[in-house]
């Protein structure tokens, strides 16, 4: 019997005697729990119901209701095994949304396994003795935790040992899924609570007439594990400013856990110091995100890996990596010779996980690797550009982890449509589209360009024609639940 199943008995036998003067409230108490451990319950009952007697000179109504309140204070109070057994909100349990990374991952497990025990079975028929002499003695590993699982532990009975069990896995896993979001990105947000099948946490987040930022979480998220979603894209500080009062809110309302999930990690670009009297702003914001409280960070595609070690190690950051989404796109295009280009020097190890995700995944054994060396002039404006690699009569997919104004990525398709390229492609993880950035696209040498959707639509966005959007909520809604049922993040992009 679960602690819900005995609150619920309890009221039930107390609802048949609403206006008497001696309900049996400790024969109830002791009917559902008969142990030692119930000690305090049973005493505590108790005196609510001499309480009850001592207060019945006063009205039936007045009394029925005080009556329950003291059952219900009671019930409140009671304790089993440090597990406090409470009358609150019963928090529904979240599935596991099985989305097509989860059912990768489980099926590269399911092979690895096969592969184990079919190497294991191979090892034992070679090394097999060939007399007594050298047969070894077998010893078999027994599990401590089953045997005390499947024990009952002295002094209880099989019922008050499931109770108990009931409880302790209540405490273990605590409160329940919570996910707010701020007016960053509220369509994925949305969309991620759908793959997860919860609902989206109400909460506040406006501007007072002065314009700051108002927030107000309507929620109980005492003990709650909670994730907010809010990309810091334009407006960069506004959104940044919603992120950290709203940690900080979750935090005051004494929330478990805080994980933050920022599709796009604004000020990422600036991660060192390129020249003097400059600031590290990466390294800033992520300062203000650790001061606020913040348990845990979930990312896409970060412009440099190095941002993770801006974090403490009190505040781990999962860096996901968007070309999952873009592998399964352009997995299912027939590819004519198909070269991943890289548009600078920093960009090739995220092209060459691009091109052996799309080898390993699709069985895709002759794609090229090429890159191209930019020289820059100033910020936004690129000089020259050389092509490491050759791409003549070839499928060109320029893979970059964000593209703001574009011109850089217009430009590198032009650079390999010289060199021969048949058709170029583009891939980014965040599509900032900045300025002129989304009618360069459309007017540039490029067949399609794949986005993700980590930065809210426009209708400019959507009326371009070679502007492709995907969805990386699947991705983000199964992380969210790995981490929260404590699941493995990398299984899911193996």
């Amino acid at each position: 019997m679960n602690p819900k199943q005995c609150d619920v008995m309890i009221f039930s036998r107390c609802l048949s005697y609403p206006n008497k003067k001696h309900a049996p409230t400790q024969t109830i108490y002791t009917q559902v729990h008969q142990s030692p451990v119930m000690s305090s319950f049973k005493s505590i009952s108790v005196r609510a119901a001499s309480s009850q007697s001592n207060q019945h000179a006063r009205t039936a109504s007045s009394s029925s209701t005080s009556y329950f309140a003291a059952v219900a204070a009671a019930a409140g109070a009671a304790t089993l095994g440090g597990a406090s057994l409470v009358l609150c909100e019963q928090s529904p349990k979240v599935k596991d949304p099985m989305t097509r990374y989860a059912t990768y991952a489980a099926a590269a497990q399911q092979k690895e396994e096969q592969q184990f025990q079919q190497q294991h079975v191979e090892e034992t028929e070679n090394k097999k003795p060939q007399n007594e002499e050298q047969r070894q003695p077998t010893f078999g590993a027994t599990s401590p935790i089953k045997e005390a699982s499947s024990a009952t532990p002295a002094g209880m009975t099989a019922q008050e040992a499931r109770l108990e069990a009931a409880a302790h896995k209540a405490k273990r896993h605590a409160g329940g899924l919570k996910v707010f979001s701020g007016n960053g990105n509220m369509a994925l947000a949305l969309e991620i609570s759908k793959v997860l099948g919860v609902n989206l946490g109400r909460a506040t987040v406006g501007r007072f007439a002065d314009g700051e930022c108002n927030v107000m979480i309507h929620e109980n998220v005492r003990g709650k594990d909670c994730y907010i979603i809010q990309p810091t894209c334009p407006p960069v500080n506004d959104n940044i400013m919603e992120l950290l009062l709203m940690v900080s809110t979750l935090n005051r309302a004494s929330a478990r856990r805080v994980t933050v999930v920022i599709p796009y990690y604004g000020y990422a670009r600036q991660d060192r110091k390129m020249q003097a009297r400059v600031p590290i702003s990466a390294a800033d914001v992520a300062r203000l995100l650790e001061a606020m409280g913040v348990d845990r960070v979930i990312a896409v595609d970060l412009h440099c890996g190095q941002i993770q070690g801006f974090f403490g190690p009190r505040v781990p950051v999962d860096n996901l990596d968007g070309g999952i989404v873009g592998i399964d796109h352009f997995g299912g295009k027939d590819l004519h010779n198909p070269v991943v280009v890289s548009p600078d020097a920093g960009g090739v190890y995220r092209a060459k996980k691009f091109k052996e995700g799309l080898m390993h995944k699709y069985e895709m054994d002759d794609i090229g690797l090429a890159m191209i060396i930019k020289q820059r002039a100033r910020a936004g404006t690129v000089d020259q550009m050389d092509l490491v690699g050759d791409v003549n009569d070839c499928d060109c997919i320029i893979v970059d982890d964000m593209i703001d104004t574009a011109g850089t990525l217009c430009k590198a398709a032009d650079v390999l449509v010289s060199k021969g390229a048949r058709r170029v492609f583009a891939f980014a993880s965040h599509g900032l589209l900045s300025g002129p950035g989304n009618d360069r696209i459309a007017n540039s040498s490029m067949e399609e360009c794949v986005i993700l959707n980590t930065i809210p639509s426009t209708a400019q966005r959507q009326a371009n024609e070679k502007l492709v959007e995907l969805s990386v909520a699947p991705l983000l809604a199964q992380s969210i639940f790995n981490i929260h049922a404590k699941k493995s993040i990398s299984a899911l992009f193996k």
